[in-house]
């Protein structure tokens, strides 16, 4: 038996036992990874797929042990090599970065910027997509570590840390009625038509609850991932905006210049926390550690070494 034939059978499973999308993940050919899962099988006397002819239907109750040693193999695989990179590279490399369209966007660019004054020799590889996505990027490697509000706690196969605290803010025309107002509350925002985040991403299920918990039924005009394009929008006179504070900060320090006014909306939807994750069992280097540090000041090399072999909870921190 050998690596190629255990990464051919874990990319047969991510690709939902699809060989050609398997093999095209790989660079090789189907039948050549049809073939080395057959010898492997042949090899250890089980089935590790159940098969209607030439087709992977399922993964058989043997192969389900065989793919959890398989994953713990491959994992020790990649902390060898980022073991080996830590000593004899002398901190250089390159650290991967999954996270969401607004972490990426309005946290990370000074945070980055420092890392690349800390480890001039660190080259910066940034995955976008939704916080599920953020997650499996994660879990396959892709990524080693990553940032996000929604859903990273809810893997098994993650360690994931509080980061930072936020809230909503109530994005509104500097001339729309509800900019006089000194408190805003939850029914005046129900009224508006809205301007907000895809269900998806950055804190929307909290405001979605909130809504639930009053039996308030919103109006949504638009659902973006972006915030610019929700402070467009809201410019534009479509509705009212709710969006992340991080991402309009931009707003609050033109003032008037920039046409929109913005309102705490913490009181309504509640807090926020956007947390980092990293694979579980995953070897971490020093730049991962000292971004970690950047990220919030609740994280040092300490605490996140503690939290990886299973010694810290959140209330810890």
């Amino acid at each position: 038996m050998n690596l190629h034939q255990f990464r051919f059978v874990q990319e047969a499973v991510r690709r939902n036992l699809n060989l050609t999308e398997a093999a095209k993940a790989l660079h090789t050919s189907q039948p050549g990874v049809s073939k080395a899962i057959i010898e492997l099988e042949d090899e250890l006397g089980i089935e590790i797929f159940a098969r209607h002819g030439k087709r992977l239907k399922r993964v058989t109750e043997p192969g389900e042990h065989v793919l959890k040693s398989i994953d713990l193999i491959l994992r020790e695989v990649s902390n060898l090599k980022r073991i080996g990179e830590q000593y004899c590279m002398e901190d250089s490399g390159t650290l991967s970065i999954a996270t969401t369209h607004t972490q990426a966007r309005y946290v990370l660019p000074e945070k980055v910027a420092a890392l690349r004054t800390a480890f001039p020799k660190v080259n910066i590889s940034l995955h976008q997509g939704s916080p599920d996505q953020v997650a499996r990027m994660l879990i396959d490697e892709v990524a080693e570590i990553g940032i996000a509000t929604e859903s990273l706690a809810d893997y098994a196969e993650l360690v994931t840390l509080p980061c930072y605290e936020w809230q909503h803010m109530i994005v509104l025309p500097i001339d729309h009625p509800l900019a006089g107002k000194t408190s805003i509350t939850l029914e005046d925002v129900a009224q508006e038509p809205l301007i907000t985040y895809h269900p998806s991403f950055t804190g929307r299920t909290k405001i979605d609850r909130a809504f639930a918990e009053h039996k308030l039924e919103p109006r949504i005009a638009l659902e973006a991932i972006d915030s610019d394009v929700i402070k467009t929008y809201v410019r534009l006179g479509l509705g009212v905006g709710i969006a992340a504070e991080m991402a309009v900060r931009d707003v609050q320090e033109e003032g008037p210049k920039s046409g929109l006014i913005v309102r705490p909306a913490g009181h309504l939807f509640g807090k926020n926390m956007a947390r980092v994750a990293f694979k579980r069992s995953a070897y971490l280097r020093n730049f991962v550690f000292t971004f970690a540090q950047l990220l919030s000041n609740r994280l040092n090399r300490e605490i996140v070494a503690r939290a990886m072999a299973g010694h810290l909870n959140d209330s810890d921190i």
